[in-house]
């Protein structure tokens, strides 16, 4: 037998090795990451020595903490000339940091509202949320403005029925054009909001009374204010957003025109400027005895301002698409609205979420600026405790906290938005 002729196959699959010693465990990933050159070794042990320094400065004042004390003379007192930090004006003012000057006895209505906040977003927060979730988030917004606020239950039910009529106004008129139709609805929820809202109220309070304690807007203040402006103006401008997005690309030059405009014209405005003109200027094109809240301007504004960058970041999107997507929606049958609502906002969306959620966590932290108008927000808060004679020097410890809470959201919203990027991940699956 010719052994030159035979070929030999292996039948089994040769175990891989493992890794040679000097490869494995935590002084290898260290070389790797820490001590890979000169420029590394130089930037670990300059951290590391920022980092003791910090720890040497500041632990001693955080050690020796003060949580119950009425003021900072008695702080003082307690520390008997030896630093640290005086917590307790956190434990006797955080009410206050947390709901403004909001009636004690009705902290349970923000309390409320805001274990409600989380059933609205389950479209968002999980795969396949149930039905009655969707038609909760559509009522939220007058529920939680109802248990904030307080009044007639009937006034935010007759602004609901304000969409209604938009909506039976479309039906009726969809069959000359969809132009007319969307005008038309336009007008007519409008005129029922300025004209048959407010007798409705009275009438249906008048017959079935279902009220609450009112809260003038001048109470409501600290991170409840905050979060109040973050997340109305989160919620609402991410549709705006989307539409001025696909508006900017139109091809109708109306439509493209207005859009452009509006958005440059926004961008190109700082966001305290559109708060004076909220608090000041609004008022002036208004029908004389025209009673617009002040909260609800600076929503407005919030809301028009985060528009126009969310509007910039959703076209990023969009540009980002091939050609392709675009034809494979025209390939289908798909008109307009349809292939934008199937094919082309889903891929967009998951695009741009890390410019989304950038957008959110500057618009949280914008509300802040409310502070210049008069809106008592938590730096507001601080300045009114520091100007108390019991509190009059504190100053770290204020800072300290409201940071440190603006961090948790701000940095929950960041945690979220990279899980969202993953379950969205289908490229690679």
């Amino acid at each position: 037998m010719n052994m030159h002729n035979v070929s030999w196959v292996r039948q089994d699959m040769v175990s891989p090795s493992a890794r040679p010693d000097r490869q494995n465990g935590r002084l290898e990933w260290t070389r790797k990451n820490l001590f890979n050159g000169w420029i590394s070794t130089f930037l670990t042990l300059a951290s590391v020595a920022a980092i003791l320094w910090l720890a040497v400065a500041v632990a001693p004042w955080l050690g020796n903490s003060v949580w119950q004390a009425t003021s900072l003379a008695e702080c003082r007192q307690l520390l008997d000339g030896a630093p640290g930090a005086c917590w307790a004006v956190i434990r006797d003012r955080w009410p206050q940091l947390l709901f403004g000057f909001y009636p004690p006895h009705l902290y349970w209505r923000p309390v409320l509202a805001f274990a409600l906040l989380f059933a609205p977003f389950a479209p968002v927060l999980f795969r396949s949320p149930p039905a009655r979730a969707l038609w909760f988030s559509a009522v939220y917004p007058g529920i939680a403005y109802w248990l904030i606020w307080g009044g007639s239950l009937w006034f935010p039910t007759a602004v609901y029925l304000g969409f209604a009529v938009a909506v039976g106004l479309i039906s009726l008129s969809a069959r000359i054009s969809h132009g007319f139709a969307i005008s038309v609805a336009i007008l007519g929820a409008v005129l029922w909001w300025l004209y048959a809202v407010e007798p409705l109220t009275s009438t249906a309070n008048a017959l079935l009374p279902i009220t609450l304690d009112v809260v003038a807007s001048r109470d409501i203040g600290g991170f409840l204010l905050s979060i109040v402006i973050g997340v109305t103006g989160i919620a609402m401008s991410l549709p705006l957003g989307i539409l001025l997005a696909l508006g900017r690309r139109s091809s109708l030059p109306l439509i493209h025109l207005l859009s452009v405009v509006f958005i440059e014209f926004i961008r190109g405005v700082p966001l305290i400027t559109l708060l004076f003109t909220a608090s000041l200027l609004l008022n002036y094109f208004l029908p004389p005895g025209t009673n617009f809240d002040l909260i609800l301007r600076v929503v407005i504004m919030v809301t028009l301002f985060a528009s126009a960058y969310m509007a910039e970041v959703i076209r990023g999107g969009l540009a980002a698409l091939p050609r392709g997507q675009y034809e494979a929606a025209e390939a289908l049958g798909l008109d307009y609205w349809k292939a934008q609502r199937l094919v082309i906002l889903p891929q967009a969306l998951k695009i741009s979420i890390p410019g989304i959620v950038n957008s959110f966590i500057g618009l949280f932290k914008d509300t802040t600026l409310v502070m210049f108008i008069g809106l008592l927000d938590p730096i507001a808060l601080a300045a009114a405790i520091r100007a108390n004679t019991n509190w009059q020097g504190i100053y770290w410890e204020l800072f300290i906290f409201i940071g440190a809470v603006f961090f948790v959201f701000c940095f929950g919203m960041s945690r979220y938005s990279m899980y969202l990027e993953r379950r969205l991940k289908t490229d690679h699956r």
